[in-house]
């Protein structure tokens, strides 16, 4: 199971450092994410998961180009209205019961839930995701940078 590091990530400066940590918890991200929307049922393929897979990806372009702007504001501000609309994308794709398919087809397991720990595991990264988004604009606004 996925587990957050139990450091202050959101309180750190956004600088090299952590941009290169915001990059590679990303990647992390989208690696697995990529796995999941998999397996979501064939009708789904190309609508809600192709949604979410978009979002994702425009997140990370938003996190590139906020490293490389002087000013930052409206890319940060639209990098964080983006990472909750993929954070509630996901939320829809649980209620809706898509973490619970393989292949394309519903499982149903006994005492485990694999879709419940798919969604936790999702969300907890994305959750990081945001730690460090929302870390990096209060430096900005900090540094009188916003």
């Amino acid at each position: 199971m996925y587990r957050p590091r139990d450091s202050g990530v959101g309180e750190k400066k956004m600088g090299i450092h952590s941009e290169t940590e915001l990059n590679r918890k990303f990647i992390e991200f989208a690696k697995l994410l990529n796995i999941y929307l998999n397996h979501f049922p064939k009708h789904e393929k190309y609508a809600l998961a192709n949604q979410i897979r978009r979002t994702a990806y425009e997140v990370y372009d938003l996190i590139s180009e906020g490293q490389k702007r002087y000013y930052k504001k409206t890319t940060l501000t639209d990098l964080d209205i983006t990472h909750e609309k993929l954070r509630m994308q996901l939320y829809l794709a649980n209620e809706l019961g898509y973490f619970q398919f393989s292949d394309g087809r519903p499982v149903l397991y006994g005492h485990e839930n694999p879709a419940e720990h798919r969604y936790l595991t999702i969300n907890l990264m994305v959750d990081e995701l945001g730690r460090m988004i929302g870390g990096w604009i209060q430096k900005l606004r900090t540094d009188n940078r916003w």
